[in-house]
């Protein structure tokens, strides 16, 4: 039986080409979608078994919030996110609401049908650097910094000190280092350096 699927794009030419594509390898595209309620709703009308999402569609839920909501449903597709940039922090909320995986939206046609055909039977679809296991991880483990962690590993970000993050978020130097320690346990990293890069691989810079 052939893989059914939704398309979701809020451009009508990007839709109809993936369609286009899709359609010569045999799939069956239920339907067009052209914003996140649109397509939730027709998931839980038709069934699809793979839907694949743009990550950033117009005004209303993004592929994200998408994401989230078809994976909710009763009978859930698999979900492959399509995007033009694979350095999207958005990838990674995307892949930890249980996407199946990305893809960018030149790939060819092998690619996008392999995915496709791997999304619907359950399994992890690589990252375009064909790494499976950073999906994997990324679905496992999503870490939640709170708003004040967040200000801090910015600033760290941009190689600020302590005592430069404290004057600028008028706190103590000591508060400073708390949240510091409680960063590198939350990223898994032993060093500030660690700590950023980590939290740029997870999307949370």
């Amino acid at each position: 039986m052939s893989i059914r699927l939704i398309i979701v794009d809020d451009h009508p030419i990007v839709r109809a080409g993936i369609r286009a594509v899709v359609e010569t390898r045999g799939f069956d595209v239920l339907a067009e979608a052209g914003t996140g309620e649109e397509a939730v709703t027709l998931a839980r009308t038709l069934r699809p078994d793979v839907v694949l999402c743009d990550l950033r569609l117009g005004d209303g839920m993004d592929g994200v919030a998408t994401t989230v909501a078809l994976r909710a449903l009763p009978d859930p597709p698999a979900v492959l996110i399509l995007t033009t940039f694979d350095h999207d922090a958005q990838i990674v909320r995307a892949v930890e609401a249980g996407a199946a995986g990305y893809l960018l939206k030149e790939v060819g046609v092998d690619v996008i049908s392999r995915a496709i055909v791997d999304a619907a039977a359950g399994s992890v679809v690589p990252t375009p650097g064909g790494d499976a296991r950073l999906v994997a991880a990324l679905r496992a483990s999503r870490v939640e910094l709170t708003a004040r962690e967040q200000e801090v590993l910015a600033l760290v970000a941009e190689g600020l000190s302590n005592r430069e993050i404290a004057t600028r978020l008028f706190v103590a130097e000591a508060t400073v280092k708390t949240h510091l320690v409680h960063l590198l346990d939350k990223l898994d990293a032993d060093s500030r350096t660690g700590a950023v890069s980590e939290a740029r691989r997870r999307g949370l810079l």
